[in-house]
């Protein structure tokens, strides 16, 4: 058993502000909630609009975000490859980077006049700013991060014995990853497909900049927040509180995972 130890202030009482200053505002949010017109407000047409898209996008951006994660964080995981360290640094940027440089950078390599979206609109026809496909592109871009870093941790904690051993029997590099290596890192796939859902739902500042903000199209649950603040402060109030309820539970999700310490 342990013993217990003491608790010094100059340790405590920062501490207890900083617990303080993290969870006084959201439960000012809640406090300030306007319960009784909560369903009111989410059946309007315009939240309705904004939360059925919000869902949409960022169930679409997680998907591409899967299809091109997994095998970046493979790369980055087992293939021997000249500078891997810098391009793990290259692919871990749009954690810092603040997301409205993310979107004005998409949208000078994207846009009509840059080096690939002129090509886009010259040869297929394709314009991907200030559009819906647009929305996805910029969530991506933003949480495609968080699954790459989750699941190329998954992949360096796997025991690498059972790819050997499976290698051995005959099994195809293919047929081993499908077999073998998916289901031993199913655990950190599914953390950070959590984690890049509930990162492409919250995005904001790279989706106003590349996509904008057109009701029905590329308006999200976290644009209309930013609308309804000048229109219509309650609805804004209650979007906050459906998107805070989305953060709870993912990390209720993810609590063995991320936010369960020893005991």
């Amino acid at each position: 058993m342990k013993a217990r130890q003491s608790r010094p202030a100059a340790l405590v009482i920062p501490a207890a502000i900083g617990l303080a200053f993290l969870t006084i505002p959201l439960a000012g949010l809640l406090l300030q909630a306007p319960w009784k017109d909560l369903p009111h407000h989410l059946l309007t047409p315009e939240i309705q609009a904004a939360l059925k898209l919000s869902l949409v996008c960022a169930t679409l951006t997680t998907a591409l975000c899967l299809t091109l994660g997994i095998p970046l964080a493979w790369l980055l995981a087992r293939a021997d490859l000249p500078g891997r360290g810098f391009l793990r640094a290259l692919v871990t940027v749009p954690l810092v980077l603040p997301p409205v440089v993310g979107g004005v950078a998409l949208l000078l390599v994207l846009g009509r006049r840059g080096p690939v979206g002129h090509y886009l609109d010259s040869w297929f026809g394709i314009s991907l700013p200030f559009t819906t496909a647009g929305v996805v592109l910029a969530e991506a871009f933003v949480a495609m991060p968080f699954l790459v870093i989750s699941v190329e941790g998954a992949l360096r904690a796997a025991d690498s014995r059972y790819e050997e051993a499976a290698a051995t029997l005959g099994a195809s590099k293919l047929l081993t990853f499908r077999r073998v290596t998916l289901p031993a890192i199913a655990p950190g796939i599914i953390a950070g497909t959590v984690l890049c859902w509930a990162r492409a739902l919250g995005e904001f500042g790279a989706t106003i900049t590349f996509a904008g903000n057109f009701p029905g199209e590329t308006t999200t649950m976290p644009l209309a927040v930013y609308l309804a603040l000048e229109t219509d402060p309650d609805a804004a109030v209650v979007l906050s509180v459906a998107l805070l309820a989305v953060s709870i539970a993912v990390l209720a999700c993810l609590r063995d995972r991320w936010i369960s310490g020893p005991r």
